[in-house]
């Protein structure tokens, strides 16, 4: 579990810098103000936490309609422009002798 959390948190930072550094600081400002008995500054980072993961799913959700507007490109010429390729036979030819 040890080896687990840091993979983890490595790969969400370096996918989402910017919503994991607000959760980060908001998680550090909860635990202050938890320990503290700072009950606004505990709520100021619950609330930090809260935003970033609305901008994380924000985020989600607008590249996957980015990604379903984006028309097809068409890369290679249509068939009727090359010409056939042979066809492949699985007959084992003997090597010569």
């Amino acid at each position: 579990m040890n080896a687990l959390l840091p993979r983890i948190l490595k790969s969400a930072y370096r996918k989402e810098p910017i919503s994991s550094f607000i959760v980060i600081m908001g998680a550090v400002n909860a635990v202050i103000g938890g320990v503290g008995e700072r009950w606004s500054l505990l709520t100021f980072g619950l609330m930090m936490v809260m935003v970033a993961a609305a901008v994380r799913w924000w985020q989600t959700q607008d590249k996957e309609v980015k990604l379903k507007e984006q028309p097809v490109t068409q890369y290679l010429p249509p068939d009727s422009s090359r010409p056939p390729l042979p066809m492949l036979s699985t007959i084992k030819r003997q090597p010569p002798r």
